[in-house]
């Protein structure tokens, strides 16, 4: 299944030139495990701290950055007979500082955050302590081992 993951960079020169690489493979990766069978679009946009701190404020009201915001749309494209999925923003300002913080490195970070959001896209929460984050957390797990980490 060829799904369609578009990345671009808010600014130039911004992040580790692998970056959308590490993304692109995420992304298709968890779509692959998570039984996507059909053709898809994700629109990804790499940014720093700044960056995603504006976006939070206008289409959230949180005047905070974070490390990866997700706007799920799960509409079809008439255009490309795909179906867009959403948008995906990434600080990677916070790939960064989260990859130094839980001493994973900066691939497994960007990666994790790139499936985390790809979940949420597909309509996983974990606005609670319950079922529906156990459920997220143990999707992350697994995919995250399909990539090839243990987690």
């Amino acid at each position: 299944m060829t799904h369609k993951i578009y990345v671009s960079r808010q600014k130039r020169g911004l992040g580790r030139p692998e970056t959308a690489a590490l993304v692109k493979k995420a992304a298709a990766v968890a779509l692959r495990c998570e039984g996507m069978d059909e053709p898809c679009e994700i629109s990804v946009t790499l940014t720093d701290d700044a960056g995603i701190h504006a976006i939070n404020l206008e289409n959230r009201g949180v005047d905070a950055a974070t490390d990866v915001l997700s706007f799920p749309i799960d509409e079809p494209d008439l255009d490309t007979g795909c179906r867009f999925l959403g948008d995906m923003v990434l600080s990677l300002e916070h790939v960064t500082a989260q990859a130094e913080e839980y001493g994973g490195g900066y691939a497994h970070e960007a990666q994790y955050l790139t499936v985390h959001s790809v979940l949420h896209l597909l309509g996983y929460d974990h606005l609670d302590e319950g079922e529906e984050k156990a459920r997220m957390r143990a999707r992350e797990k697994a995919i995250m081992k399909e990539l090839g980490y243990d987690f």
